[in-house]
């Protein structure tokens, strides 16, 4: 009965096109801009969401609205949708969110931004992809399980957020931290990054540490540097030595590409204009990719030894910032039964093997695991989020909502 269910909702989900498309138009054509970017906030494209939930028939809808003085309405909303399962011991989440980044230069983009165009299996607009695909897939899983009187193994949360492009403050964080939504046997899903073959499941992530550093020495003629102290130099002296930060913590996991920590010079500002003057203050900085084996403050303490060498050797002062710090969160263990059960859909799906992966960068899974939850990123797209032009594949939006009913059929 399952594994017929499971066709049936797969047919009902692939005769959806013309309805994807047009979910789609009206997400699009509602801009949900943070005032961080100057937008409105997310209230618009939020009531036409839950006006289509109500269509389609969940069985409840929740509001976890954060306060928020900065927009119109005062608040930014959260919304929780739930469809009863036969069991409630636990829920299948699905998180997407609401808001959009701003389109950039618009002469780059072939068409308007907020109108969503359709080339064959494409759709080209902002926010189609990031993260409308994923929203409007678990939204045709849902309808598809309503329209054929399916009921899920489990109960089914759709948790469609706001704020995840400007820090989660005002979206799930403030989820997490002010309601019960969440119990530790959920399964948590969020649809906001991954692969063109839909294979990487994201289960952890490292640390970053962005540092400012700002080397105070003396300036001086170029032609007598022995009156000054050599900033530049000393700032150089200190890149050089931070390289064997790689030999300090060397461990590798398997888990993560690139597999080890990783310790970089990046970005460096101007000090003096002209080539004939030792500069007297230098400025430069590096980013740090953390593996969650490792405490950031255990790499400071290391960083900081050097630092005080450095300015012993060459009289100089070195001042800190931290422009950027996340401390990572405890993974996701490879053998979670939400890892288990999206490769089992994976595999039945798109016909790939899933791979639990960890990345270098940030993501809102990050919450939910800092607060004890066991939550994976996953999506098969192309990554076109932030982009101009950016698009989605129909075919994809498809196929990621057969992955969800998958996993909600799953016992």
């Amino acid at each position: 009965m399952a594994e017929k269910n499971f066709i049936d909702v797969s047919k009902k989900i692939d005769s959806c096109r013309d309805e994807i498309i047009q979910v789609q138009k009206e997400l699009t054509a509602r801009p949900a801009l943070s005032p961080v970017n100057e937008g409105k906030g997310e209230w618009e494209k939020a009531r036409w969401v839950i006006s289509y939930l109500k269509k389609i028939g969940v069985d409840s809808i929740e509001e976890c609205n954060a306060p928020d003085k900065k927009v119109p309405e005062g608040t930014r909303p959260n919304i929780i949708a739930k469809m009863k399962g036969k069991s409630s011991s636990r829920t299948i989440w699905v998180m997407s969110h609401l808001d959009i980044v701003p389109p950039g230069e618009l002469s780059l983009w072939k068409s308007d931004p907020y109108k969503v165009v359709v080339d064959g299996d494409k759709l080209f607009g902002r926010g189609v992809e990031d993260n409308q695909q994923g929203m409007v897939a678990s939204l045709m899983a849902v309808k598809a399980f309503k329209e054929l009187g399916i009921i899920p193994e489990y109960d089914i949360g759709l948790a469609i957020v706001s704020d995840e492009e400007t820090g989660s403050e005002f979206g799930i964080d403030y989820v997490v931290k002010n309601s019960s939504f969440f119990r530790k046997d959920d399964l948590i899903i969020v649809p906001d990054a991954g692969d063109e073959v839909g294979s990487m499941i994201e289960v952890a992530e490292k640390s970053i540490l962005w540092t400012k550093y700002r080397t105070v020495g003396k300036q001086c003629h170029g032609s007598t540097p022995k009156k000054g102290t050599n900033a530049h130099k000393a700032a150089a002296s200190l890149i050089l030595m931070m390289d064997s930060l790689y030999k300090k913590f060397p461990y590798k996991d398997k888990v993560f590409d690139p597999s080890d920590s990783t310790f970089e010079p990046t970005k460096k500002e101007n000090n003096v204009p002209n080539i004939n003057t030792i500069p007297g203050e230098d400025v430069f900085y590096t980013d740090f990719r953390i593996l969650p084996k490792y405490r950031v403050d255990r790499v400071i303490v290391e960083v900081t030894k050097m630092i005080k060498k450095v300015e012993k050797k060459y009289k100089v002062k070195i001042s800190r910032e931290y422009p950027q710090r996340n401390d990572a969160a405890p993974p996701t263990p490879v053998d979670a039964p939400v890892v288990v059960a999206l490769k089992k859909a994976i595999k039945d799906v798109y016909k790939v093997n899933g791979k639990a992966m960890g990345i270098g960068g940030g993501t809102v899974a990050a919450l939910f695991r800092k607060a004890g939850y066991q939550a994976a990123v996953w999506s098969r797209l192309d990554e076109t989020a932030h982009s101009y032009n950016e698009y989605c594949y129909i075919s994809n939006i498809m196929g990621d909502a057969r992955v969800f009913a998958h996993i909600f059929m799953q016992k």
